[in-house]
């Protein structure tokens, strides 16, 4: 028996977040994987279109928790973790890297969108979307930052979405195992251990502001340290943040 929640697939669906909004909302509380080989009206964060083609992976494990919205945003660490792992799985340690927040980067470029939806139950605990999608065969070209997929780092075929989700969900379930029964400690160890640009200058892109500085590390709580110019250190727990050319 799989070490990971069951999983579902279908064959074409608006979002795979969607389909778990809607069980949610008519009392589902899961944990179940649902995937799809292709998406009509998939979603990245801000609103963003995330489109996903035939031979790319799009998953949205449905859950639900005790802990607070605050707390249980820290899966989306979890999320990323996980599709780094299936990415050195595929290309060999140390292809992934990871981005804050949660952008994992194969060779510099994107290749994995994350995104965690949540909402209140009626019995007072939290019902969780947490999408991932995956370009294994195909990259988009029409994005503001170059992307990357599987496919352009591997001599045969990429892995198929089927097999791919199989390794992705027993990966996240050994890291949320390891949330939930030590904290965020161990993920943010992982996290750090894989970082993307910390020592390097950034520019961080806030609801409302632009902020540049030195990425330093990310606190316990997920947020990111930011020394500024002024030697001012500034925590960023919302945003987008560029490194050069990632």
């Amino acid at each position: 028996m799989a070490d990971h929640p069951p999983i579902e697939a279908y064959d074409e669906i608006d979002s795979t977040n969607a389909e778990a909004r809607r069980r949610a909302e008519a009392g589902e509380g899961g944990p179940v994987w649902i995937t799809a080989r292709r998406q009509t009206a998939g979603r990245g964060r801000r609103g963003r279109a995330w489109s996903t083609e035939t031979g790319n992976l799009a998953a949205t494990l449905l859950t639900t928790t005790d802990a607070p919205a605050a707390e249980a945003a820290q899966l989306s660490f979890v999320a990323a973790l996980a599709a780094c792992d299936l990415a050195d799985t595929c290309l060999g340690a140390g292809a992934a890297r990871l981005k804050w927040p949660n952008d994992v980067l194969v060779f510099g470029r994107k290749a994995v969108g994350i995104l965690v939806e949540s909402g209140a139950r009626p019995d007072g605990r939290l019902w969780l979307a947490v999408g991932i999608g995956i370009n294994l065969a195909h990259a988009p070209t029409d994005i503001e930052r170059p992307a990357t997929s599987f496919a352009e780092h591997m001599p045969g075929p990429p892995p198929k979405p089927a097999d791919a989700v199989e390794v992705l969900a027993g990966r996240f379930e050994s890291w949320r195992k390891l949330w939930a029964t030590q904290g965020f400690s161990p993920i943010a160890e992982g996290w750090t251990a894989r970082a993307h640009g910390l020592g390097e200058r950034c520019e961080a892109r806030l609801p409302n502001r632009t902020l540049l500085g030195v990425a330093e590390g990310m606190d316990a709580d997920g947020a990111l340290r930011l020394r500024l110019d002024d030697g001012a250190l500034e925590r960023i727990t919302a945003g987008d943040v560029f490194f050069g050319g990632a």
